[in-house]
């Protein structure tokens, strides 16, 4: 099934400029998978060298954090939205 994939800014450029893309998968490892075959630049940006999620993105399945779910094993369906978000942090007293 193919799914609504929305791309920060700083993976656009890897995308030929897209902000957002479809993709393909059961669940959202499967649709990160393809993704990255689809868009190689993405290559190493999403996942880590043991196929998790790197700690500085985020995924959200519609409105929910994949991390709060079954991370990688969540399930996705048609009509869904993934987003993928860089992590946010700093700031100063």
């Amino acid at each position: 099934m193919s799914v609504e994939v929305r791309l920060p800014t700083l993976l656009r450029p890897a995308a030929n400029g897209k902000a957002v893309v479809t993709a393909t998968g059961g669940t959202i490892g499967e649709l990160l998978a393809n993704l990255q075959r689809s868009y190689p630049a993405i290559q190493g940006q999403l996942l880590t060298n043991e196929g998790s999620l790197h700690r500085f993105v985020n995924v959200y399945l519609n409105d929910d954090d994949v991390r709060y779910l079954d991370r990688l094993d969540t399930r996705v369906s048609e009509g869904d939205t993934v987003s993928i978000l860089p992590a946010v942090a700093g700031g100063a007293h």
